[in-house]
């Protein structure tokens, strides 16, 4: 049976796939366009389990605050380009996850999938052609909570107060995502990343050849600055750099409780690939 472009078109806008992989599917099923979605719909377990072990290192993350700033969901979800991030598509489906993580106060990916977001999610992986992976989302509790999304929707902060106002806490986060703190308190660093610094700064060249107990002098002192650099309540203030954040958080009456930073794609090894490579596998139906 002939399959005619309207045909081609309508299955086109229903489903949002390619014209070579639409007009396929309609001559399966000699043009029964319903048929053809049932089937494709069939099909997209397959064709987005073929796509899970591509490296989705791309994405956004997200923030939601609870209305009392009793509590807020730091959520990331990946892709595999940075076209892909900005789809609305894309956007929509970060969303309702983040929506479902808040409602359900659950920071468990495979029970906020379970169901129709899995659906939706394998639907837009055979729409789109990429990867996409919710990888991970954080809950943050205490009096005064709130968060801070950088523009481009790649770094992302929540931080916990015990008072204070939320515009405190907005813009403690906004510190946060901009200067990068690893611990609140010099104190909470943990005894591996100090040992790893003591071993950086054995191997910097100006301890070479010195006493031992100059060594462990200076060692002191850098181990001290290390540690105030990385505290977020030790670092100036970005907005006001003659302030501590602890000292702009003191003033307010409030303490640091705890904050999680969220960076799209942090930690994730990425397989590296030369151009050629890359089109030859397009080209070959990866």
């Amino acid at each position: 049976m002939a399959i005619s472009a309207a045909q081609v078109k309508e299955l086109r806008e229903r489903t949002g796939l390619g014209m070579l992989e639409c007009k396929k599917a309609l001559k399966e099923t000699d043009g029964d366009i319903d048929l053809a979605i049932e089937n494709l719909r069939k099909n997209s377990g397959l064709k987005a389990a073929k796509k899970a072990d591509r490296t989705a290192a791309d994405g956004v993350v997200a923030v939601k605050v609870a209305e009392d700033n009793s509590y807020a969901v730091v959520l990331e979800v990946n892709c595999e380009t940075d076209f892909v991030a900005r789809d609305e598509s894309f956007l929509a489906l970060t969303n309702r996850v983040l929506d479902k993580a808040f409602a359900e106060r659950t920071t468990d990916i495979e029970a906020i999938m379970a169901g129709e977001l899995e659906e939706v999610r394998q639907e837009l992986v055979q729409k789109i052609g990429e990867n996409m992976t919710v990888r991970r989302a954080v809950i943050v509790e205490g009096a005064m909570v709130d968060g801070y999304v950088h523009s481009n929707n790649r770094i992302a902060s929540v931080v916990a107060l015990t008072a204070g106002e939320a515009a405190l806490a907005k813009d403690i986060a906004m510190h946060i995502t901009a200067v990068n703190p690893r611990v609140v308190k010099g104190e909470d660093m943990s005894a591996e990343a100090v040992e790893k610094e003591k071993e950086i700064i054995k191997a910097q060249p100006d301890m070479e050849g010195k006493p031992a107990e100059i060594v462990e002098k200076m060692m002191v002192g850098r181990i001290n600055k290390f540690l105030k650099e990385n505290s977020l309540v030790e670092q100036p203030f970005v907005k006001n750099p003659e302030l501590t954040v602890g000292k702009l958080a003191q003033q307010a009456g409030a303490e640091v409780l705890s904050f999680t930073r969220f960076e799209v794609g942090e930690g994730i090894e990425v397989e590296k690939k030369d151009f050629a490579q890359e089109v030859a596998e397009q080209l070959a139906g990866r």
